[in-house]
């Protein structure tokens, strides 16, 4: 592989391209086995149907595929091969698989068996509804039982499953076109994966209130079925708009404003050393924020909170202290035990962003709520401990867990949540996507907290802590899996562009900080021993975060693309003048029109590019 290829993902290994199978108007692609992309007449019906089997902390197999063999007709497709997955103790899982395309129909159709019998949190279909142009519009839902129920799809996420015990599903996907997706072989339920920043509601076997991990027996045939069945009853034979577009995206100036929010960056004390090493670079980003971790179950003391205030003395913005409370004894003795040790140490931060430990672990449906003391006397006595001291609550782990555990508005000065774009999935397209979900997140937060000030953060692309198992997932191949501790992409321009895109998609939520790494190690904006990078250890991430962290504070204006899960842009207004910025969410070139500038700009894959703009 070339050069090119690692400064845009961090690694030399390319994603295999997806097969693209056609019938009629629908159209699919077929990826790793498994079905991406489900477009009619150029819209997409379907972002997803997969087989998918998870292990006991969530973790997906990737199986390996044998005896694939593909058809392709002219009005018709077919697909079938055989999936294989080793799980632990020498057990495996093999999954035969036929899929069928014709002009108004679509069949996925999957047996698994295994000899030695399999346990697994789940082993079936996921079949993913698009959120854009879906979300808040109706749907038609068949029950188990035999019963149809006129509905809509949530608009504002959903914490609990919308949709339970359900048969099929129908939506209209333009005027006078309907799709019915159907599920056979069990009982499906749909969750709001928004949650998790998916851009997508998905539909899954196996209702989650059931126990799991669960064992397939030996010799016992697991069969399901997925069907999407079109019915267009247009009388006109003109395709979609949509399906023709093409040219330079246009960029135009939108009418919504605001001003940009700060910038922070995380520190936590395995990296404390390290990044007051680095406080020449910290200081060249200059960000509004650090926000200091600190975990007394991890071993976290005295020692850590002197580097913090080493770190703090040098810095000339605000920080806040992240504590995970045990809550293993009271609150108010944990909390003033903190204090003491902040005293000792000459550390006292701005604000304190405080949760229970316990509560970065996901409680899923029909789980049990962890032993936890109430908020309200989590917060009494961080105000109790920290006197004068702004207090945040909310969570140190993503919205999925704050939407379904709502911090006591009236009790916090701010709250806070993270997101990260490797829960479910971990291939570019699906990271990327994620952007999509991020303003129904922040639009979901105010209308539970309303103007609270508003923070996210730290949201990186490698998963910092694991709400939904027991660990996250080592990677030291440097693959794209979901639930990893360190990515790939975090090194290379993907990386740079997805903070960026990330950054334009929140604007609109009036965010009082945003985090979007950390200064050193594996979320950090220099890179470790021995990983390349372009700028002598700064990774260009360290772009985005630098450019992002110098427009504390300016105004902003938004700019409506014409394709923007291909191209986001703003224009930024401060002392310095009024600013196009711009990014490339994709991996190829795009040419962007913005009337605004002298000329037509092309971009390169996954290139941000600032442009001054005349008065």
């Amino acid at each position: 592989m070339t050069a090119d290829v690692f400064q845009l993902y961090g690694t030399r290994t390319l994603e295999r391209p997806p097969v693209r199978l056609t019938a009629g108007k629908l159209t699919v692609d077929l990826a790793d086995g498994n079905l991406r992309s489900i477009r009619y007449d150029g819209i997409e019906v379907l972002r997803a149907i997969s087989y998918l089997v998870r292990d006991r902390d969530w973790g997906t197999y990737s199986p390996e595929i044998a005896d694939l063999r593909i058809e392709q007709g002219n009005d018709r497709f077919e697909v079938a091969y055989r999936a294989r997955c080793d799980g632990p103790d020498k057990t495996m899982l093999v999954i035969d698989v036929r899929i069928a395309g014709y002009r108004d129909r679509l069949d996925f159709e999957a047996e698994a068996v295994s000899e030695t019998g399999f346990e697994t949190n789940r082993c079936g279909f996921c079949i993913l509804h698009p959120i854009v142009g879906v979300a808040g519009s109706p749907a038609t839902v068949e029950h188990v039982d035999g019963r149809i129920v006129a509905t809509r799809f949530p608009d504002l996420i959903e914490p609990w499953q919308p949709f339970k015990d359900m048969r099929a599903i129908s939506h209209e996907v333009m005027p006078d076109v309907t799709a019915e997706c159907r599920m056979e072989g069990d009982t499906f339920e749909m969750e709001d994966q928004r949650n998790w920043s998916d851009a997508s509601y998905k539909t899954y076997v196996r209702p989650l209130a059931l126990p799991w991990p669960y064992r397939i027996s030996a010799n016992q045939a697991v069969r399901q079925k997925t069907s999407l069945v079109i019915r267009d009853t247009r009388h006109s034979a003109q395709r979609s708009v949509l399906a023709t577009l093409g040219g330079a995206i246009k960029l135009e100036l939108g009418e919504r404003t605001g001003t940009m929010p700060d910038i922070g960056v995380i520190v936590t004390p395995e990296e404390a050393d390290a990044a007051l090493s680095a406080r020449s670079v910290l200081s060249e980003i200059a960000p509004r924020e650090l926000l200091f971790h600190f975990d007394p179950d991890a071993g976290h003391g005295t020692e850590a909170l002197k580097t913090f205030a080493a770190i703090a003395a040098t810095h000339r913005g605000r920080s806040t202290l992240e504590i995970a409370l045990p809550c293993k004894t009271s609150p108010t003795s944990e909390a003033a035990e903190i204090a003491r040790q902040m005293q000792v140490a000459g550390f006292r931060p701005d604000a304190i962003l405080i949760s229970p430990s316990v509560d970065r672990q996901s409680t899923p449906p029909g789980s049990q709520w962890p032993d936890c003391p109430p908020l309200e006397e989590i917060y009494a006595a961080a105000r109790a401990a920290f006197p004068g001291i702004r207090i945040g609550g909310g969570m140190l782990s993503y919205f999925t867990e704050l939407n379904r555990k709502r911090a006591p508005s009236g009790e916090i000065d701010f709250v806070s949540h993270c997101t990260n774009p490797i829960v479910h999935a971990a291939d570019d397209l699906s990271v990327m996507q994620t952007l999509e979900a991020l303003p129904f997140i922040t639009r979901s937060v105010r209308a539970i907290y309303g103007d609270k000030p508003y923070r996210i953060g730290p949201s990186t692309i490698p998963m910092r802590q694991n709400p939904y198992g027991s660990r996250t997932m080592d990677n030291p191949s440097g693959g794209r899996i979901p639930m990893a501790n360190r990515d790939p992409r975090h090194n290379g321009r993907f990386a740079e562009a997805f903070a960026l895109g990330y950054a334009i998609r929140v604007l609109d939520a009036g965010l009082e900080c945003l985090t979007l790494s950390a200064l050193t190690g594996p979320f950090g904006l220099i890179a470790g021993p021995g990983e390349p990078t372009e700028q002598g250890g700064r990774r260009p991430l360290f772009n985005a975060v630098r450019i992002l962290s110098a427009l504390a504070g300016a105004s902003w204006q938004e700019c409506v693309s014409s394709s923007p899960s291909e191209v986001l842009a703003f224009v930024g207004r401060n002392a310095a003048g009024a600013r196009l910025h711009v990014v490339n969410l994709t991996n190829g070139e795009r040419s962007v029109d913005y009337r605004a500038s002298e000329k037509e700009l092309l971009l390169a894959p996954f290139a941000t590019a600032v442009l001054p703009l005349p008065d």
